[in-house]
């Protein structure tokens, strides 16, 4: 009894101090992110709506700037069929999500950071071009928009205003004259595009804000990476994953798909601390697409394709992984 409470007490103890040591990092990087996104966001709007066939190209650049709720209007632009789903995959592919933070955070070097950064940018164009060339050669890539249904289906009104969906609060679409300028954010999100009304105080709320809850996340993620070090030992974990690259690089796509900042964290934490290789870490992070997931479940119909959208996503992932694996690449 007493080990068990030794142990407890220094997981938690490194937990917390591990913690603590990154939330300055955190914090100003969100700073900058915020300030980022406030400046920019309209603009990488328009950009990727209009790339045309180059939408691959446009939206893997854009797509890897770290700026919250990017990948969730893509995911409705492509809802509306406003981009192909080329350009989707390669927003999806290329989007960093809580990554970036967590490196910066933990220092990781700098042209550690880029490569990571750039082979995403390349894998999120080349899938993005071979998606839309795909389905150009089986005949599917003309498709109508559908910002109307879009519209009627969540009961939203097109005006010249920004418009909550009446019985869909977790949806918000930015309409013009046309309908075709598109946004959607999760809750937290949707307070984020308030935030952002008030300037620096609106930044700095959001920058707090996001840094708490990931902060929360690191700590919780922590504890159970620092738990199972202490129980099972580091070499023992990093032998079995050692022995067994295809079953990490599986169940790391399989974290990443999760809709939700903790999977591109545990990912990044445990790329950090070494238990995950750099074929492992880009199949998770590849498909962290965060809160667009869950926008293009929510508003892309129908259902079945949204099905076979995130299992061609996983094949994707998992396929860069074991690849990057078998080429024996590091960063």
């Amino acid at each position: 009894m007493e080990q068990i409470i030794h142990i407890a007490q220094h997981v938690l103890e490194h937990s917390i101090a591990d913690t603590l040591y990154l939330i300055p990092f955190l914090f100003v990087t969100y700073v900058a992110m915020e300030w980022l996104e406030h400046r920019t966001a309209g603009k990488t709007q328009e950009a990727i709506q209009y790339a045309g066939a180059a939408g691959p190209i446009v939206g893997s650049v854009l797509g890897v700037v770290p700026q919250c709720g990017f990948s969730a209007a893509a995911a409705t632009l492509y809802a509306g069929r406003v981009i192909t789903l080329g350009t989707l995959f390669a927003v999806f592919l290329s989007t960093s999500d809580e990554m970036l933070p967590i490196f910066i955070a933990e220092q990781v070097p700098a042209d550690t950071i880029a490569k990571i950064l750039g082979a995403k940018i390349v894998i999120g164009m080349v899938m993005g071009f071979i998606v839309d060339a795909v389905l150009r050669l089986a005949r599917r890539d003309k498709q109508k928009l559908r910002i109307h249904e879009l519209c009627e289906q969540d009961h939203c009104h097109c005006n010249n205003e920004c418009v909550t969906c009446e019985n869909n609060p977790e949806l918000v679409y930015s309409h013009h004259d046309d309908c075709t300028h598109g946004c959607a954010h999760d809750h937290h999100e949707h307070d984020h595009a308030h935030d952002h009304d008030h300037g620096w105080k609106g930044i700095l709320k959001s920058a707090l804000i996001h840094t708490v809850q990931v902060g929360v996340f690191v700590f919780v993620i922590t504890i159970a990476l620092n738990a199972v070090l202490e129980i099972i030992g580091e070499d023992a974990l990093a032998a079995f994953l050692g022995a067994n690259p295809v079953l990490s690089v599986l169940a790391s796509a399989l974290v990443g798909l999760i809709p939700n900042c903790a999977a591109s964290v545990a990912i990044a934490q445990l790329y950090v601390e070494g238990v995950l290789g750099a074929g492992a870490m880009m199949a998770g992070l590849l498909v962290s697409a965060g809160v667009g997931l869950l926008v293009l479940l929510r508003a892309n119909r129908p259902a079945s394709q949204n099905a076979l959208i995130v299992l061609a996503l996983y094949v994707t992932g998992v396929a860069w992984g074991l690849a990057g694996n078998a080429l024996g690449i590091v960063f």
